[in-house]
C-alpha cells in the first residue's frame, strides 16, 4: 500500500502565504503523477495543480501566477507554495498520487487532506 501525508495547512490572512507538502511512503515502485486538489464546503473537489514524473506542470486558472507546485522525486514528495491567498482559496487541500506499488498495482492514492483557511 501507498500512504500520503499532507502537512502545512493553517490560518492565514488575505494576501499571505502558506506552503504545503505531501510525502508518499509505503510499497512504492514508481510514482507517475502527483497532484493537489481542494474541496471547499458545499463545492465539488477541484484540481489545483499537477506535476508529472517528467516535470510537466499544469495549474487551475484560478491559481495561476499565485501558486507554485514542485516535486522531489527522490523523496516522493510534492509541494505547493501558495502566495497572495484570498478567502476563495479556503478549502481542504488534498494530495493525490498515481503510483505503481511493488506488487505492480497502479492506482490513485489520496491523502487525508489539510485545512487552509484564508481570513482576516
Amino acid at each position: 500500500q501507498v500512504q500520503l501525508v499532507e502537512s502545512g495547512g493553517g490560518l492565514v490572512q488575505p494576501g499571505g502565504s502558506l506552503s504545503l507538502s505531501c510525502a508518499a511512503s509505503g510499497t512504492i515502485y514508481s510514482i507517475y503523477v502527483m497532484a493537489w486538489y481542494r474541496q471547499a464546503p458545499g463545492k465539488q473537489r477541484e484540481l489545483v495543480a499537477v506535476v508529472t514524473s517528467g516535470g510537466t506542470i499544469n495549474y487551475a486558472d484560478s491559481v495561476k501566477g499565485r501558486f507554485t507546485v514542485s516535486r522531489d522525486n527522490a523523496k516522493n514528495t510534492v509541494y505547493l507554495q501558495m502566495n497572495s491567498l484570498v478567502p476563495e482559496d479556503t478549502a481542504v487541500y488534498l494530495c493525490k498520487a498515481n503510483a505503481l506499488s511493488t506488487n505492480y498495482v497502479r492506482k490513485d492514492y489520496w491523502g487525508q487532506g489539510t485545512q487552509v483557511t484564508v481570513s482576516s
